[in-house]
């Protein structure tokens, strides 16, 4: 009850000023800078979600460059389906099936090969001046006595690909120095302090 009754006092308010309700809350907040809008577009899906080897759960491409959010739909969506294109002649007709978050699942072996998929999809699409990229890891999935197995959904696997923090750290920060990365969400697992503590003083926030 009190989300609705606080979204109609901040509708009234909007209009009693004569303003967008965007702005009243600007106002009321202290805002003065006001930036739009940027979509997320999960475009492959590994992780708990997808049946493929991927242990990053969610790729995405962010069209920070468009001038309308309008503009950014439409480049995120010519993006989607080149990516679809370039998986296709890649992997093969089933290697478009898309996982449970809506993205593609296409049988990569390596997070670094989702991301290259990535950057050739948006080569193709003409908007490489206008999109980025970003990752939701949900490290905790696969986090596990202190340490980050990314072959954890390989059940023979042979435990080379179990990471420390700072050895997970270190492969994002290579990843974000060669690729367009602007976002990496939930890097580490949930209660794993001391490695968000290095993140941060290493990459920023």
């Amino acid at each position: 009850a009190i989300l609705g009754v606080s979204l109609a006092v901040a509708k009234a308010g909007a209009a009693g000023k004569g303003v967008p309700l965007y702005q009243h809350l600007a106002d009321l907040a202290g805002n003065s800078k006001l930036v739009l809008p940027v979509p997320s577009f999960n475009v492959i899906n590994g992780g708990s979600h997808a049946g493929n080897k991927l242990a990053f759960q969610e790729f995405m491409i962010m069209p920070i460059g468009c001038a309308t959010f309008k503009e950014a739909m439409q480049v995120g969506a010519e993006v989607y389906h080149n990516l679809k294109k370039v998986i296709k002649e890649k992997y093969g007709q089933d290697a478009t099936n898309v996982g449970d978050e809506g993205g593609f699942a296409p049988n990569i072996q390596s997070n670094k090969e989702g991301v290259e998929l990535l950057m050739e999809a948006r080569k193709r699409s003409g908007h490489e001046d206008k999109v980025v990229f970003a990752m939701d890891v949900a490290a905790s999935e696969f986090y596990k006595d202190g340490k980050y197995d990314l072959d954890f959904k390989n059940k023979d696997g042979d435990g080379s690909q179990v990471l420390t923090g700072e050895q997970l750290m270190n492969m994002y920060r290579e990843l974000a120095s060669e690729y367009p990365i602007m976002s990496i969400e939930d890097p580490f697992d949930q209660d794993d302090w001391p490695a968000y503590t290095a993140m941060t003083a290493a990459m920023g926030t």
